[in-house]
């Protein structure tokens, strides 16, 4: 308990007051600001003296009557936020939450990469291949990503809904499954354009990229709603998971998904790997020897599907795991280290899959410059050389 004593408003007391004090006659407590002055006084040093361990009794209670109603409500948000809801356990004296800062800076950073690459594909009319429809998707699912997390940060801490912040969550948990389906698409692309490469570039190719892209952004749009239509925790808090609304079920099920994926990924690089192989074979079979080039260009690509299988597998497979085996009374400190990596894997994946191609590199030379080489070396690739 604080005590406010007259001082603390600049009023003397009167000897009437000092002798009841004296008498230890006890009087309820009244604001200091309601003695002299219509404004409250300043709330640092007694916020100071609350947080501080050997005044407190519980480090989750809510605060005293008498504190602003700034406070109170925060910390009424903070206990009923509807948005993905790690929150730390231990209120903070500044109201954010630092973890949830590195998230929104982390969606700033996804949006802003991502959203170049949209803007490149768009505008640029060679660029209008399957190979591009499917990095066009990847990169449109990062920046819904990413402009979710702002989203949820702003909704957390500046708009209080729970209606709009579980709307935020099934925007969240559909631009992420579009952004890892939109990976298995590519995948899958770059297999059949080794596998079947003397007819990829074909009417066929293209129908089966357009029915990829439904059903990555179908099955992403249904598993987003699954939450808002009403598989949630809001009205029963025993069903929850490490991520608030989402119950125990909903998580299980996006974590197997991921699994499934993840699996399948394996398997299509490897079959990747030995087609490549394979060919860097008989090339070598056919001029008789096998060049320090051709070794050269298997080592790349090995190295690069090393590359892309370990940066979503790093990113991904913690928070997978702990989706699997972590409690909701666990600390929150958990699901925050393990969903920061898996954010900045939408983050890496336009380095991945477009800045490094020599298309888009020549488009961004031209829209920013215009500085691109007329007489530089310029031939259109296939998936499987990206």
């Amino acid at each position: 308990m604080v005590l406010h004593t007259a001082s603390a408003s600049g009023v003397r007391p009167t000897c009437g007051e000092h002798g009841r004090r004296v008498g230890h006659r006890q009087r309820p407590p009244v604001p200091a600001w309601k003695w002299g002055s219509p404004l409250p006084p300043p709330t640092s040093a007694r916020r100071g003296r609350r947080n501080h361990p050997a005044l407190m009794n519980d480090s989750a209670a809510p605060p005293p009557a008498n504190d602003s109603s700034a406070g109170a409500q925060l910390w009424t948000e903070s206990e009923r936020n509807g948005t993905l809801a790690l929150s730390s356990d231990v209120p903070l004296a500044f109201g954010v939450n630092p973890w949830d800062i590195m998230l929104c800076m982390s969606g700033t950073a996804i949006a802003c990469e991502n959203a170049i690459v949209v803007a490149i594909i768009f505008y640029t009319p060679t660029l209008r291949t399957p190979m591009f429809m499917l990095v066009g998707s990847l990169a449109t699912a990062d920046l819904l990503a990413g402009v979710g997390l702002i989203l949820n940060f702003v909704f957390q801490y500046v708009v209080s809904s729970q209606t709009v912040s579980l709307v935020t969550v099934g925007f969240l948990v559909a631009s992420f499954a579009a952004s890892i389906i939109s990976l298995l698409a590519i995948t899958v692309d770059r297999y059949l354009s080794l596998y079947n490469a003397l007819t990829y570039f074909s009417e066929k190719t293209l129908r089966w990229t357009h029915a990829m892209l439904l059903a990555t952004w179908g099955a992403s749009l249904l598993l987003g709603l699954l939450p808002v239509l009403g598989w949630n925790c809001l009205d029963e808090p025993e069903t929850c998971s490490i991520v608030r609304p989402l119950t125990r079920g909903n998580v299980t099920l996006l974590a197997t998904a991921f699994f499934v994926i993840f699996a399948l990924m394996l398997t299509l690089y490897f079959k990747i790997c030995k087609i490549v192989c394979r060919h860097a074979h008989q090339i070598a079979l056919q001029q008789h020897f096998f060049s320090a080039s051709h070794y050269v260009a298997t080592k790349k690509g090995v190295s690069t599907l090393a590359i892309i299988l370990g940066t979503f597998g790093a990113s991904w497979l913690p928070f997978a795991v702990y989706c699997l085996v972590g409690e909701r009374e666990y600390p929150s400190v958990y699901t925050y280290a393990t969903l920061l990596p898996a954010t900045y894997n939408s983050m890496i994946n336009p380095i991945i899959y477009a800045y490094r191609n020599a298309e888009i590199q020549r488009s961004i030379y031209l829209l920013l410059c215009g500085c691109f080489r007329a007489n530089a070396a310029y031939r259109s690739r296939s998936p499987s050389e990206v």
